[in-house]
């Protein structure tokens, strides 16, 4: 088994708290990655931005792979996540920015 790197992170307790998020549209140019985590909410006229992330497209890669092997794990463990169930609420990919 691989030894992972460990880094310790500097957390502030206001960005502890986390942002709730159900919609992400991810854009890119040939330089970046940007994804929109927005929250949409019933009786809202639109999704409003809670946070925006912006990514090389190496780290893009490393973030979908970490992705990949984390819900693998948490299907392992937990359950199968069913995207038939109902219809995504919108994970967007709007292409090249």
């Amino acid at each position: 088994m691989a030894e992972q790197n460990h880094i310790e992170l500097d957390l502030d307790k206001e960005v502890a708290q986390g942002q709730y998020s159900n919609l992400a549209v991810i854009t890119h140019s040939v330089s970046e990655f940007i994804i929109d985590f927005a929250e949409m909410l019933p009786g809202l006229p639109k999704p409003k931005v809670v946070s925006r992330i912006i990514l090389t497209p190496e780290h893009a890669k490393r973030l979908l792979l970490s992705l990949q092997e984390n819900v693998g794990r948490y299907e392992a463990n937990v359950s199968k996540i069913d995207l038939s169930l109902r219809q995504p609420l919108g994970y967007k990919n709007l292409g090249e920015a």
